[in-house]
């Protein structure tokens, strides 16, 4: 069996490359060791016969130019919840609602920081548009820059020079600086601040103060950092994925592990599967994160330095999930059914926020959670029957490697410690609880192979991403092994649901065999 490209993994990124290339007449094997596509974003069963957002519970980032190129609507992708509220819980009972740039409470009335947020949201949003251009495409490289490179590099140059003398001076000051000082400069400390505070640290080994989390915030605010609950769940959106890779006329293989990948005359030749099947390529696409792909290539055919490198990649998950299966739907004074479906954050103020991450360096399980909450089922009602319920929690600042050891009392422990959050804004959730499912950093690692259970396969902070993500040497998608690539979220630019690694890894794929040609 040959084919022009396999790709090795059926998660967004890696059905997003397949798209491309097979749209392009490449013959294209996506091989997958689960039985569904998705990868973190997959449905999974969270009790029985419950199905629902076992991981991501959100998409963020993927772009009208990447819907369009995979012809994901097409397929089937469609969203229950467009653009999604985002509540910041407070323990007063005084909830805001974060809508684009504007901030109100619950109940309508205006908020003390609505000017200063819409002033401090509007400019990152602005600083974000300037960094999209760089998302879209390979990063510049470190060394021999080509002139379409340099091209892009002097368009965000004057990008910048154009936002005026202010503004310039502004993104400059704090593009690498940390969220706590670029946050509370503007807003004091409270539920707005932690609202954006989360977004700078979201599924990272980082707290507000650690250095370059501007950054972070700056790329979940590009596109203005909307948020869309996909209808069927994030499986949902995976199978209009899986369809449009289909339809592009790509193969997939459900229940097909790679054990090894075939390397000749220092190129990869192809793979072979668990089972002992051999199949040829001139070209692999990996969606692993390097150090698993360097296993299946074999390190012998990476020089020392590259392998060290790899092995130095910072991927120290820090970010659990808990599922939780309600008999009846959740109720939290001051809001409205419509505002419950949205995004509910309990990240009380920035000071907060960095001491359960100081717990969490320790190896210490959180005792005032702070969580990225969906009821995916108040969104889209079908997931669900008999009037239950999902709460699908996202919990940051859960230790990979925790002090007293992952059992099943540290698991319950978690459990116990979310529900005891939640109680603080519905009174009633404790009694509701008929199961729950608790998915640690370890745990993710063992399900996903995402290394330290890192949502993003490696840390997004600014010495691991743009032309550094993952590592120099590997920053434009290609691997120094002939016909072997990166396309998961550990390449540029890196996690969350954009589909850009896969899409720019494609590219790059197209570009170098349109050169190997012509030479």
């Amino acid at each position: 069996m040959r084919y022009d490209s396999i790709v090795i993994g059926a998660g967004h990124n890696g059905l997003a490359a397949a798209i491309l290339l097979a749209k392009q007449g490449k013959s294209v094997l996506v091989l997958e060791k689960n039985a569904v596509p998705g990868g973190m974003a997959a449905n999974g069963e969270i009790a029985d016969g419950i199905q629902g957002p076992q991981l991501a519970h959100l998409m963020g980032g993927l772009g009208k130019s990447e819907i369009d190129a995979l012809d994901l609507k097409r397929h089937g992708l469609t969203f229950a919840a467009q653009s999604v509220p985002t509540i910041a819980l407070d323990e007063s009972g005084r909830h805001v609602v974060l809508q684009g740039s504007e901030a109100s409470f619950a109940d309508g009335g205006a908020h003390p920081d609505t000017a200063a947020f819409k002033t401090l949201r509007d400019r990152m949003v602005r600083f974000a548009d300037k960094l999209a251009t760089l998302t879209q495409r390979p990063p510049p490289r470190l060394d021999g820059i080509d002139l379409r490179e340099a091209a892009s590099l002097a368009g965000l140059a004057f990008g910048i020079r154009g936002m005026g003398k202010t503004d310039a001076r502004e993104f400059m000051r704090v593009l690498l600086s940390n969220a706590y000082d670029a946050i509370l400069d503007e807003i004091d400390d409270g539920v707005v601040a932690g609202a954006l505070g989360l977004d700078a640290v979201m599924g990272g080994h980082i707290g507000p103060r650690s250095p370059g989390t501007v950054l972070n915030l700056m790329y979940r605010s590009i596109g203005g950092g909307a948020r869309h609950i996909p209808a069927g769940g994030m499986g949902g959106a995976m199978r209009a994925f899986e369809a449009s890779a289909r339809a592009a006329g790509a193969e997939i293989r459900y229940g097909a592990g790679v054990h090894a990948m075939i390397v000749e005359d220092d190129r990869v030749a192809g793979v072979l599967l668990t089972d002992g099947t051999e199949i040829r390529s001139s070209s692999v696409l990996s969606s692993l994160d390097p150090r698993s792909t360097m296993m299946l290539a074999g390190p012998a055919h990476f020089d020392a330095e590259m392998v060290r490198r790899i092995r130095k990649i910072r991927a120290k998950g820090c970010t659990a999930k808990v599922n939780l299966v309600l008999n009846d739907a959740p109720r939290i004074e001051g809001l409205t059914a419509g505002q419950m479906a949205g995004r509910l954050l309990v990240a009380p103020s920035l000071n907060r926020m960095e001491l359960a991450f100081n717990r969490a360096k320790y190896g210490e399980l959180p005792e005032d959670p702070i969580l990225e909450v969906t009821i995916p089922s108040l969104a889209d009602p079908a997931l669900t029957t008999d009037g239950k319920h999902i709460v699908s929690a996202v919990v940051q600042y859960t230790p990979y490697e925790l002090k007293d050891g992952w059992s099943d009392k540290t698991r319950a422990a978690l459990a116990n410690a979310v529900v005891t959050a939640l109680a603080r804004y519905d009174s009633g959730m404790a009694g509701r609880v008929t199961a729950q499912q608790v998915l640690t950093p370890m745990d993710i690692e063992t399900l996903t192979g995402a290394p330290g259970g890192h949502w993003h396969h490696g840390e997004m902070i600014a010495d691991q991403m743009l032309m550094l993500r993952p590592a120099p040497g590997i920053d434009r998608y290609a691997l120094p092994l002939g016909g072997l690539y990166l396309c998961g979220a550990s390449c540029h630019p890196g996690g969350d649901v954009t589909a850009l690694p896969g899409c720019n890894a494609a590219r790059v794929v197209l570009a170098q065999e349109t050169r190997r040609a012509a030479a």
